[in-house]
């Protein structure tokens, strides 16, 4: 299975659904890491991805984007594949 890190909040709805359509597609473990426990998380995100909103996920080192690009991804048949990598 792919190795998924997700950036998010605890009170993100985003951010939970983004994890319930991952647990549906299989994915039993998501690295998360809290910006809103750790602000210096965010600062590196938003370097990383060029975003300052959570989630943001990447999957096998991939960014994939945030919880509309996963639902994007899952609806043209590619994020089946992704997680299989």
């Amino acid at each position: 299975m792919a190795k998924v890190v997700m950036y998010c909040t605890a009170v993100c709805p985003y951010c939970v659904r983004a994890e319930m359509l991952l647990k549906r597609k299989g994915v039993n473990e998501i690295e998360k890491i809290r910006v809103d426990l750790q602000p210096e998380q965010r600062d590196a995100m938003t370097e990383k991805t060029g975003r300052r909103t959570v989630p943001q996920i990447y999957i096998n080192d991939r960014h994939v984007g945030g919880y509309d690009d996963l639902v994007e991804l899952d609806s043209e048949g590619e994020l089946s594949a992704l997680l299989a990598q």
